[in-house]
């Protein structure tokens, strides 16, 4: 009786490890399939992004936001409701906001403005009388500012990253692979701007949607110059029957002139900024230590400068 448990207990443990062996070829075979799965498709996902805690707390604050949406309706002041659209599209809906939520946040800033500059008075901190005005201004104005500083940067980075993407789709495009496809799998290497407007457009593309409306819609999202050019000489490019993949050639060399243009520009803007730097505030400082070191001296009754540091 002793031998046959034995011999049952030995079985069952058998069965167990060739159980577990099996269920951990499954996994192994499944976590290849989605490796192949996601190297030989691509789904645009502009959700996907790993959750900070940053993006924690200004969820959380958003959520306040929604409270005072309908205030910040009313209260419109260089953010009208269409301009508010046609900004946060540039910018890329940044966590998430709609245009009532953001109405309801610059709001909500104003009012934590006015809570911050109410306590400093209460305190007595110093300039409390002009913070409890200030730092509702900010509160309302900084939103409206970051969101267009917000739309302004995303353009620029948009336009610095199109130069690289039309040489790769140019080489793509000339070895015979078709636009589509060329998209598919060359916008997934990318990141930023140029990975969430091209792969929206796949999208649009995928579910039916006309590929010239495709494009004008593109064209109302962004306002980078070179994006725009790119995009309308796409559409007149499909129109007369010209090789996509000279466009894009031709587009790539013409955007890198530009971006050199760009580049000298900023240079030339930096120098007078840096003289300036030098003129009121290197000098002055330097000139104030000398003549400090100069004055020591001579307090100290040092025929030598240098016998100060002895």
């Amino acid at each position: 009786m002793d031998g046959l448990l034995v011999i049952i207990i030995c079985l069952c443990l058998i069965f167990l490890a060739l159980s577990l062996k099996s269920f951990y070829n499954y996994l192994q075979s499944k976590a290849e399939l989605r490796e192949e799965i996601k190297e030989k498709t691509f789904i645009y996902d502009a959700l996907e992004h790993k959750i900070t805690r940053k993006d924690k707390i200004i969820s959380k604050m958003l959520q306040y936001a929604d409270d005072f949406s309908s205030m910040g309706q009313r209260i419109n002041f260089f953010s009208e409701n269409e301009d508010i659209q046609k900004k946060l599209m540039q910018a890329g809906f940044p966590y998430h906001l709609t245009v009532e939520r953001f109405q309801g946040l610059k709001i909500f800033l104003m009012i934590v403005g006015l809570l911050i500059g109410g306590i400093s008075l209460i305190l007595r901190l110093p300039f409390a009388e002009v913070a409890v005005i200030i730092y509702p201004v900010a509160g309302f104005m900084g939103t409206i500012l970051w969101l267009n500083q917000k739309a302004k940067n995303r353009q620029e980075e948009l336009s610095f990253q199109l130069p690289d993407f039309l040489d790769t789709m140019s080489v793509t495009l000339q070895a015979g692979v078709g636009l589509d496809q060329a998209l598919r799998d060359i916008v997934p290497y990318f990141e930023g701007p140029i990975k969430t407007e091209f792969g929206r457009f796949i999208q649009e593309t995928d579910v039916g949607v006309p590929r010239a409306e495709g494009y004008r819609s593109l064209l109302d999202r962004n306002s980078s110059k070179e994006f725009q050019m790119l995009i309308k000489s796409l559409i007149q490019g499909e129109k007369l029957g010209v090789p996509i993949s000279r466009t894009f050639k031709h587009q790539a060399g013409e955007m890198r002139k530009i971006k050199k243009e760009k580049i000298k520009e900023q240079a030339a803007k930096a120098s007078p900024k840096v003289t300036l730097i030098t003129t009121f505030i290197v000098m002055p400082s330097a000139l104030a230590l000398i003549g400090g070191l100069m004055a020591i001296n001579l307090f100290n009754d040092n025929s030598n400068l240098f016998n100060i540091f002895k």
